[in-house]
């Protein structure tokens, strides 16, 4: 899984997020350090052309909403272009990552240790209660509006995820499919596995990042306080 923390000692970012967390109130701190606590990169999404910007703006928001940190994009097909006023700045707080084609997604997620999975109703497979999530890391991989997950995708997937339906309908739309996916993927991941929060220096990392984020001027403020960088 990806670590955004370099060779730097994690005193080296507490130092800095420290001295910005000064600048917010004890509530936005307290706001912040919660949702830090409850970040995961051990599950994480891959959208394959998603084009509709409110879609898009969804699995932005379902990431952060149920701590989620990485999502990946394909978009060989269409620009993934979340709507700002949708995603309402859920973008400062959860990384995308964006690959050239599916094989290109699909290779870089497995070597950082995922298993694909697909979300699919056209397989007689796991669904999200009998879905094993402490086998590894797993990527969840949704398909574009209208024709879904591509055969590319289909055919390297290592497992199939469905969500059991009782009615007439064949499937959901991808939000209402990520909506229920990721949440209850996230709380069963949180009950069962060990070791499914960011390892102190990629939290420390992170913190930064954030505090950046929230922070007027932050550039600005580390400047003066850190002059010798």
């Amino acid at each position: 899984m990806t670590n955004t923390a370099n060779d730097r000692p994690q005193e080296w970012y507490d130092a800095r997020a420290d001295h910005l967390a000064e600048f917010l109130t004890d509530e936005r701190r307290r706001t912040l350090a919660t949702a830090l606590a409850e970040r995961t990169r051990y599950m994480t999404l891959l959208a394959e052309n998603t084009f509709h910007p409110h879609n898009a703006s969804a699995l932005m928001r379902h990431c952060d909403a149920f701590g989620v940190q990485e999502l990946h994009t394909v978009e060989t097909l269409c620009k993934f272009s979340p709507n700002a006023s949708i995603v309402r700045g859920t973008d400062k707080w959860v990384d995308v990552r964006r690959h050239a084609s599916t094989a290109e997604a699909i290779a870089a997620l497995r070597a950082e240790g995922y298993r694909i999975v697909a979300t699919t109703p056209h397989r007689e497979s796991c669904t999200p209660e009998t879905f094993d999530v402490a086998c590894g890391p797993f990527a969840l991989v949704f398909g574009t509006e209208h024709a879904g997950i591509s055969d590319e995708a289909m055919a390297a997937a290592d497992e199939y995820l469905r969500i059991p339906m009782c009615g007439l309908v064949e499937s959901l739309n991808v939000s209402a499919s990520a909506a229920i996916l990721v949440y209850m993927l996230s709380q069963r991941v949180r009950s069962k596995v060990e070791g499914w929060r960011l390892p102190p220096l990629e939290a420390a990392a992170l913190r930064l990042r954030w505090m950046r984020a929230a922070v007027r001027d932050a550039e600005g403020i580390l400047a003066r306080r850190f002059p010798e960088e």
